[in-house]
């Protein structure tokens, strides 16, 4: 996935050359594996100096400013083209970090490079997630231009050979050190390892052999998701070089919180009220669900906080068959006013509780009452 340069060095957008070098300066230093040996130290060092890299170059800077992707950005999603940094050990990795390569090795940057993966943000209803839906979404994305088909020159104008690689898109140098001598084979920066440049560049793209434009997808959701899931929608993500494969797109989920259900899983909860009444008596009585609405008996003498389960009324199994179940959790209402004659059956009733030699239970007195 694409990473924000400016985030990486802890600056916001708009800083000038000074502020960059600065941070620069103090995160390399903290982040230096020669001096931080904490996890991931390693790691944030070399963020720092692919972000380093890029923003310090004026050119790619502005390039990364407007599209989010600059020329440097290496293969897969999320990270960006340069110093390569420490790795977990290797006499060649120092060779690498000093030297720039070691004997005879070939570039890392070789080769058509794949474009970057990108991310987008999508809210679901708790109904949405749960019966699956089909969304139709709208991204930007970098794609082939469409006036010179990517490869940057005037549309009739011939190819051009590079002069500095002789068309193999490869330089090789010789680097001598106390050590002795070390050849390298990199990708040439001239023609950024084609083996041609631009000399009648597109006036589309300016030369780039890349666009933005605005797309309309429509990806499908599985019923059962639940937020926090990832999607990919494969070869939706921004242009690679000619030749390279296409990025991807991910879109991640986040389910709304619903008005009266609450998700546990594959589980659905609601709770439901009921008259005092109804709880001593028993009744039966209409709850939602996400389907529609189903009947709930509710057997006589039912306690506040009693849970009911209502069998396969929650969510679709993402990753199996069937469904969660629904739970319903009644709550018995205490009526906050009272008529007198109310008042006086509920103090009837209070005292016939409270008397052990009648004939009649409770719920006769009460099932005649109502």
């Amino acid at each position: 996935m694409a990473e924000d340069l400016y985030a990486i060095l802890e600056l916001q957008r708009g800083v000038d050359d000074a502020e960059i070098k600065k941070a620069y300066r103090l995160l390399a230093r903290k982040y230096h594996p020669d001096v931080n040996k904490e996890a991931g130290a390693e790691d944030k060092f070399k963020q720092v100096q692919r972000a380093y890299s890029i923003l310090s170059d004026s050119q790619k800077r502005a390039q990364y400013d407007q599209y989010g992707v600059t020329d440097d950005t290496p293969a897969g999603g999320g990270g960006f083209g340069g110093f390569e940094g420490f790795s977990s050990g290797g006499f060649d990795d120092i060779f690498d970090v000093f030297f720039g390569g070691s004997g005879g090795r070939r570039s890392r940057q070789q080769g058509p490079r794949r474009g970057e993966d990108l991310r987008y943000d999508l809210e679901l209803t708790l109904e949405e997630a749960a019966a699956g839906v089909s969304k139709e979404i709208q991204i930007f994305h970098l794609e082939a231009c469409g006036g010179c088909e990517g490869n940057g020159r005037k549309p009739g104008t011939p190819k051009v050979t590079c002069t500095h690689c002789n068309g193999t898109g490869q330089i090789k140098t010789v680097q001598r050190t106390l050590l002795g001598s070390f050849s390298q084979v990199m990708a040439c920066h001239h023609c950024n390892g084609s083996g041609e440049v631009v000399k009648n560049p597109c006036t589309r793209c300016a030369g780039k052999g890349i666009e933005k434009k605005k797309k309309t997808l429509s990806v499908d959701i599985p019923a059962g998701v639940d937020g926090g899931t990832k999607l990919r929608v494969p070869r939706e993500g921004n242009y690679g070089e000619p030749g390279g494969e296409q990025g991807d797109l991910y879109v991640f989920l986040t389910v709304k919180d619903h008005k009266f259900f609450k998700r546990d899983g594959d589980d659905i909860y609601i709770e439901i009220a009921i008259s005092v009444g109804n709880a001593i008596l028993g009744t039966e009585i209409e709850v939602p669900t996400l389907d529609g609405k189903a009947m709930l008996k509710i057997p006589s003498g039912t306690q506040p906080g009693t849970l009911f389960r209502l069998k396969g009324k929650g969510i679709t199994r993402l990753r199996s068959h069937g469904r969660g179940d629904q739970h319903v959790r009644v709550q018995v209402q205490i009526p906050t006013t009272l008529s007198s004659k109310e008042k006086s059956l509920v103090q009837e009733f209070s005292a016939l509780g409270e008397t052990a030699k009648t004939e009649k239970t409770i719920f006769d007195h009460v099932k005649h009452w109502f």
